[in-house]
């Protein structure tokens, strides 16, 4: 059974593969894109991927799933077209890392005995060996969102003790920044500023366990529900946000947050 599966996985893998294959010969648009034309298209269909993740929609996972490995199948027909690499060189260089980064499990390593930090470690150890990295803080993506970023570099500066001990000692570094700030007398200091009190501002909410990512999704979240209460207040009085006041709306957007909104 199980090996009916994967033949069948691999039949409907060589399906996506061929069909990505005639689009590039006969699909004008399809013919002309580059992995740079694109390049977006793949952060996009992430993203969606991970709302249908959040939402639990399985029906949403499937569509997005594909939409992802559409990227991943295109990106490597492109590469195939220009004679670089194809999608197998792909596949193999996966299964190699895959099987390379688990040593206790393809490796005849017993590591059942030592806590989920040591595989981390370990983890860590062989990718810094394999990438011969001069720096814990090389191979971090400087297009991954922001806070992202910064939360994924604190926690690897963090791993050999860079850190802060307490929230309390962040705190005095956030007011530290934030004086800072008002203090900045031109726009590239305020520039600087505001990135140095964001950074403070992440590490304050790694020091309680908060992801300032997700915090910030639901800040706007929330922003968005209490500006749709303004919207909706105004149409029932039959006017328009313009005509309203700054008062009216700051009053409105108290009692949405009065609501729980």
């Amino acid at each position: 059974m199980e090996n009916t599966e994967c033949k069948k996985e691999g039949r409907n893998f060589q399906k996506v593969a061929d069909i990505v294959a005639k689009l590039r010969e006969e699909c004008p648009w399809d013919r002309e894109q580059t992995n740079l034309s694109i390049k977006n298209n793949l952060i996009e269909e992430a993203y969606e991927l991970f709302e249908a993740i959040e939402e639990n929609n399985d029906e949403a996972m499937v569509e997005e799933l594909g939409d992802v490995l559409l990227q991943v199948v295109f990106h490597s027909q492109i590469k195939k077209d220009e004679g670089k690499f194809d999608i197998n060189d792909v596949l193999k260089s996966l299964a190699e890392k895959l099987i390379r980064r688990h040593p206790h499990v393809f490796g005849g390593i017993d590591y059942s005995q030592v806590e989920g930090e040591y595989h981390l470690k370990k983890w860590e150890a062989i990718k810094q060996k394999e990438k011969q990295r001069e720096s814990i803080l090389e191979g971090i993506p400087k297009r991954m969102p922001a806070l992202m970023r910064a939360v994924k570099i604190q926690k690897k500066m963090a791993k050999v003790g860079f850190d802060w001990e307490n929230p309390e000692d962040v705190w005095d570094k956030v007011m530290e920044e934030i004086q800072e700030l008002r203090n900045a007398k031109t726009e590239e200091e305020r520039k600087k500023e505001i990135g140095d009190v964001l950074i403070a501002v992440t590490n304050l909410a790694r020091a309680y366990g908060i992801d300032p990512e997700e915090a910030l999704h639901q800040s706007i979240d929330r922003s968005i529900e209490r500006f749709q209460y303004i919207e909706k207040k105004a149409r029932e009085k039959n006017i328009s946000l313009k005509e309203m006041s700054l008062d009216d709306m700051e009053q409105l957007w108290r009692e949405a947050k009065s609501k729980g909104l």
